[in-house]
């Protein structure tokens, strides 16, 4: 199952009540995949859709679809700042055999 930092949950329900939308949640999708496994999304939605699973963090709530589902177990999202900037990120999870980034992936990293 999906976790969710402290950090990232304080910091996402801020983000939909400066948008007017407490109470709302965060959805997180397949976006597209590489050789590096597959890119994920985040957007703000209302309502969970009819076969997602809903978890909860200190109020905040966030939708997964089925497809996502299996491939976010054991990952976390979590809410970084560096020198770069600052934002929301996956962590952790087992990278599937052979696609390892630094073996001939030149999209990744």
């Amino acid at each position: 199952m999906l976790k969710i930092s402290d950090i990232a949950a304080e910091k996402a329900k801020e983000i939909l009540k400066a948008e007017g939308k407490e109470g709302w949640g965060l959805r997180v999708f397949i976006h597209g995949s590489s050789c590096c496994g597959p890119s994920y999304g985040m957007d703000i939605d209302e309502n969970a859709a009819e076969n997602d699973e809903t978890i909860e963090k200190n109020g905040l709530k966030v939708f997964v679809d089925k497809e996502a589902s299996e491939s976010l177990s054991g990952k976390e999202i979590d809410y970084i700042k560096t020198e770069q900037g600052e934002g929301f990120v996956i962590n952790g999870g087992e990278q599937p055999s052979g696609s390892a980034c630094g073996s001939g992936c030149s999209s990744c990293g």
